[in-house]
């Protein structure tokens, strides 16, 4: 079969070429690879700039937004010949910490976990690959256009479901919900938002245009502005913070309505240094009670939790998030960032 696949820590080294076929093992699902997304973490493993192989190899497969259909299925298990899959990313470390020991791998506290297509498990940039049904989930059948957003809108649920949990430290009604950034992450986190019923604004540098008609289908505010300054008034009381940017990230800290919530889904570059009032954003924090927080990653849960949120949302509207689908031969190509992108993807077995 054909694969993408490249060497850990060395650059110029993703290509498609043959791979050994896969072997299901006991408890383990046979599936179809039908799309891969491209994250700019994907664009960060090919620079090199971090990645694991698995153990006494040089090589592996990429890979970690996964969408395929079930091939075979292990008898006893919930999954048949047909279904649309996906397969959740992290593993549990095998000492185990506590939270791993308690199935939250996405919180391992020591670091030993290990990720498909990125840290020492081969990913599922192929024609066909295999998962352990338990960490496999179910698709609507609805979705086989775009259940590659699955992985991403499992990040967004995890999101959603730390902010519910915090919240509820006290009474907690949100009205108003701001997004920073219109890419992949932002836009899900807005659609999310929109199906718990939050009046919806949503921020990003892009002119107005293609990513602004996203928004306003979901019946949300598009602001193209480069700052908050602009929405001072806003006072919203969730922000999900998805640019990374670094003042950005500063500047959501003091920007909610008392007893806020501020989730940081962005992940920022270092070598950037800023002006900041640390005593204006610590004011601001202790005596709004507001929470700051960050996430990654997700669990079976979320991947559950993320499927039933595509299935309930507009299918027209998210096959436009995939604005760019390549053959697996072109997938170097998708790696390459292109004016107008939202989500990128690979499509595995492309006829």
């Amino acid at each position: 079969m054909r694969a993408l696949t490249f060497a850990p820590g060395k650059k110029g080294t993703l290509e498609v070429g043959e791979w050994p076929d896969p072997e299901p093992g006991p408890g383990e699902l046979l599936v179809e690879g039908l799309a891969l997304g491209i994250c700019g973490t994907d664009r960060e493993l090919a620079a090199a700039e971090y990645g694991w192989p698995p153990p006494g190899r040089e090589r592996m497969v990429i890979g970690h937004e996964s969408f395929g259909r079930v091939l075979e299925a292990p008898d006893g298990s919930p999954f048949s010949a047909g279904d649309l899959v996906v397969g959740v990313v992290r593993r549990p470390d095998p000492v185990p910490c506590g939270a791993c020991a308690h199935g939250e791998f996405d919180m391992c506290r020591n670091g030993q976990y290990t990720e498909r297509g990125i840290k020492e498990l081969d990913g599922y940039a192929s024609e066909r690959w295999t998962v352990e049904a338990e960490y496999a989930v179910r698709l609507d059948p609805s979705l086989e256009r775009v259940g590659v957003l699955t992985e991403p809108a499992s990040v967004v649920a995890k999101a959603w479901d730390q902010i519910w949990r915090i919240g509820s430290r006290a009474y907690f009604e949100p009205a108003t919900l701001l997004v920073t950034g219109a890419g992949p992450i932002g836009l899900l986190a807005a659609m999310l938002g929109r199906q718990h019923g939050l009046e919806l604004h949503v921020v990003d540098r892009s002119p107005k245009g293609f990513k602004s008609e996203l928004v306003e289908e979901l019946g949300g505010t598009y602001h193209s502005e480069s700052s908050l300054a602009p929405l001072a008034g806003l006072q919203p009381d969730i922000i999900i913070e998805c640019t990374g940017a670094g003042q950005l990230v500063i500047d959501v800290m003091t920007a909610t309505a008392a007893t806020g919530i501020v989730c940081l889904c962005g992940l920022s570059a270092g070598g950037r240094t800023h002006r900041v009032d640390a005593g204006v954003i610590n004011r601001d924090i202790v005596l709004e009670n507001d929470v700051v927080f960050g996430t990654v990653n997700a669990n079976q849960h979320h991947f559950a939790g993320a499927a039933d949120a595509l299935a309930k949302a507009d299918p027209e509207w998210l096959e436009r998030l995939i604005t760019r689908r390549l053959p697996l031969e072109q997938a170097a190509q998708a790696l390459e960032p292109a004016q107008g992108d939202v989500k990128v993807v690979v499509e595995l077995n492309a006829s």
